[in-house]
Parts: C-alpha cells; structure tokens; sequence
C-alpha cells in the first residue's frame, strides 16, 4: 500500500493493484490474498486480449492453478505444479509479470522448436498446434491444415 496525502497528521493507507499500481474498483485475489483490479468483466470472450489484472493473475501464473487444484503447500515448492506444464509453460507461469511473487531459480530448458520447419515456438506467446510431443508453428499449423482439406476435399469453392 501506498502512503496517501496526510489529512490531520495522519498518513491514510490507501490499498492499490499489485500488478498496475491502480487503487480503484479493486479486490483481493483468493489464492494469495493480495489486491488486484477488480476487472475481469473487461474481458472479451475469445480475444486472448491480457487486459485484465484479474483474469491475468487467475489464467496465467502458477499462484492461481496451485490455489484453484487445491495444491498443498507453497506453489513455488509444489511437484504437482512442476509436474503439470513443459517446463517452458512452467517458467513462464512463475515468472510472467501476471505475478505478486515470481519463481526463485527458474529451471533452464531447450527452446521449444516446430517439428517441421524448426523454427523456434515461444508457447506463452506464439500460434502453434501439438499433436503428441510434436509442435508445429503457426505457418507449418496452416499448411498442414490447408493439406488435409485438399486431401478430404473439405476445400471451399
């Protein structure tokens, strides 16, 4: 909290979003207890847009996912965690600036690279697809894509 202007010689705490520095139309996260924006509502469905401190901090850090699998213990510590994502989505959950707290010694890991073309994929921010162990970036995704409908005839006219 941030100190605000005194008014009879007291200073007036005046709560603020963790993640913005906003003090207003605020709320308190249920995984760590910490004030965020109360504005997920601006979230439009289907936009990806990351516009929304709430829905930011609920959708895309490992705080949130330990809370919401009922995970014991401190998420920075948790296997399970550790366990549920590549290690690259791991990194990013507990890293990203969605955080109040980030990951203390983040493990390293390979870049993750189409199995096509070879090109470097960043899974937190890129367009790919996966089919098993394999990724495919957004323009091998297409063109695999453009040659299964030629196959199946699924072409449009």
């Amino acid at each position: 909290m941030k100190p605000t202007k005194p008014r009879a010689g007291k200073a007036i705490l005046k709560p603020r979003c963790g993640l913005c520095g906003k003090s207003r139309n605020l709320t308190k996260t249920d995984c760590c207890d910490n004030w965020i924006c109360d504005d997920e509502h601006k979230y439009m469905i289907f936009s990806y847009a990351r516009n929304s401190c709430h829905r930011n901090h609920n959708h895309y850090t490992l705080c949130a996912y330990h809370h919401t699998e009922e995970h014991d213990g401190d998420w920075k510590e948790c296997a399970p965690c550790r366990r549920s994502f590549e290690t690259e989505i791991y990194v990013w959950y507990g890293v990203n600036e969605y955080n109040f707290e980030t990951l203390p010694n983040p493990p390293s890991y390979e870049p993750t690279k189409c199995s096509q073309c070879g090109a470097v994929i960043v899974l937190s921010e890129d367009a790919y697809s996966s089919l098993g162990k394999e990724y495919f970036c957004g323009k091998c995704t297409q063109k695999r894509m453009d040659q299964r409908a030629h196959r199946t005839g699924d072409l449009e006219n």
